[in-house]
């Protein structure tokens, strides 16, 4: 069964930067879409950023765009969130999911996730 595995989290201080890893074994990963989503204490999960099968195309929520860049690697079954300038509303839980059904972008149902990477900014 896969699996992913998250890691790189840590505790920065604001203006600093993380780069997440998340590991995958067990399937396809290179025909999958990946992306990487967050829940802070008290909130909702939401949406970060997500990479096509390819690494092609890619897409990011408007909160990130321009500190954040997802990238993978498909030798290494691995996807990566390289995180700048963060904020201490950046704080939160990092998880990595994997769509097996769309190696696209668009209308994504992600249907595996890792267990998560605390990331704490500090003010």
């Amino acid at each position: 069964q896969a699996q992913l595995v998250e890691s790189g989290g840590g505790l920065v201080q604001a203006g600093g930067s993380l780069r997440l890893s998340c590991a995958e074994s067990g399937r396809a990963f290179s025909t999958y879409a990946m992306g990487w989503f967050r829940q802070a204490p008290g909130k909702e999960r939401e949406f970060v950023a997500a990479i096509s099968w390819s690494g092609g195309m890619s897409n990011y929520a408007d909160s990130v765009k321009g500190r954040f860049t997802i990238s993978r690697d498909n030798v290494k079954n691995r996807v990566f969130l390289q995180m700048n300038s963060l904020i201490p509303e950046d704080t939160a839980v990092y998880y990595c999911a994997g769509d097996s059904r769309n190696p696209g972008l668009g209308g994504n149902k992600y249907d595996y996730w890792g267990q998560g990477t605390q990331v704490t900014v500090s003010s």
